[in-house]
């Protein structure tokens, strides 16, 4: 994002005002996008990964809060039943995957294996290395199908990280946030970072590449993050034509709310 008088100079802590502006003319491209999209029949998936607290959530709200949930699908899985254990382990992905005018966002993805899966012990070294061997060519035939796939990695420092688990234990709105294994998953930094560190080495294809947003700063993360996204996409406002109401029948007119009278109102105590 360029630099503007206001924003800090682009370093320091983004003011709300002009993170609010910004976002508000970013939306109203995605909207723009969201047209182009179904216009064109386009299949898009978009990866979110990171640590936990590196601001995914918040990201594909502010991605999310103006566009249609028809177009635009949020995809947060929960851990894989006993069922879903036994299938080929992208088969609970694919089934969540894009039709045509449509934009499926993973809340983490099939890179669960390479992450919290790798770290914590719930796969061997041989299940984790097979695994980053078959991605690529996985993706390749993701995306020579014509599934247009962004992968983003959200980069958090470790200080920044201690001020978000603070802030969620202390705050009884964001406790819900907290897991048992995000406590695990604290205590692990440097295995995270080199679990991070081979993903991205093998998995960083010239058909599928990893994008990184640093994310300490979360306003300007989610600026970065929709404008990197919307430059992914190549897309054209479709004009539409103006909206006109046509005038309200009067044909059978009667005393609409008298009719109401007696039935239960949910209490005005605001």
């Amino acid at each position: 994002m360029p630099k503007k008088e206001g924003h800090n100079g682009g370093t320091g802590k983004l003011y709300r005002k002009f993170y609010e502006k910004d976002l508000q003319k970013l939306q109203v491209r995605l909207c723009h996008l969201q047209e182009w999209v179904k216009a064109k029949g386009l299949r898009v998936i978009i990866v979110f990964e990171g640590r936990d607290t590196a601001g995914k959530g918040g990201t594909i709200k502010a991605l999310t809060e103006r566009v249609s949930p028809r177009v635009f699908r949020v995809i947060a899985l929960p851990a894989p039943s006993d069922r879903e254990k036994s299938q080929m382990y992208i088969q609970r992905y694919m089934q969540h995957f894009p039709a045509a005018g449509e934009i499926v966002i993973f809340d983490r993805s099939w890179y669960n294996r390479a992450g919290v899966e790798y770290v914590m012990g719930f796969i061997s070294s041989e299940t984790h290395k097979r695994f980053l061997s078959v991605v690529p060519y996985v993706e390749s035939l993701i995306t020579g199908s014509g599934i247009i796939l962004i992968k983003v990695w959200l980069e958090v420092g470790q200080d920044e990280q201690d001020k978000r688990f603070a802030a969620r234990i202390e705050d009884p709105m964001r406790q819900w946030k907290l897991s048992p294994m995000d406590l695990l998953s604290y205590e692990k930094w440097y295995d995270y970072s080199r679990a991070r560190d081979i993903m991205l080495d093998k998995t960083d294809s010239k058909h599928a590449p990893w994008y990184i947003v640093r994310s300490d700063d979360k306003k300007r993360a989610r600026l970065n993050c929709i404008s990197h996204i919307l430059s992914m996409i190549p897309h054209k406002k479709i004009p539409r034509e103006k909206v006109k109401l046509s005038k309200r029948s009067f044909k059978g007119q009667y005393d609409d709310q008298k009719s109401l009278r007696g039935r239960k109102f949910v209490a005005e105590v605001y």
